[in-house]
């Protein structure tokens, strides 16, 4: 979905929430943004290594 975007569907979503938003909210939902999608990477890692793990465990026994 977001490859077919380019650099002039990025410049006008920018553009569009700027307006909605304003330029003193962006940067905090900028962070909110970037802290939500580092915690749903890490969840997403320690699952798929749990995964792993059990898998290991059970060929082991």
């Amino acid at each position: 979905m977001l490859q077919n975007i380019g650099v002039p569907g990025l410049i006008l979503i920018l553009t569009i929430a700027l307006i909605i938003f304003g330029p003193s909210k962006l940067p905090e939902i900028g962070r909110a943004f970037g802290s939500t999608l580092r915690e749903f990477k890490k969840s997403t890692r320690d699952l798929v290594t749990d995964d792993s793990n059990s898998e290991t465990s059970d060929k082991k026994e």
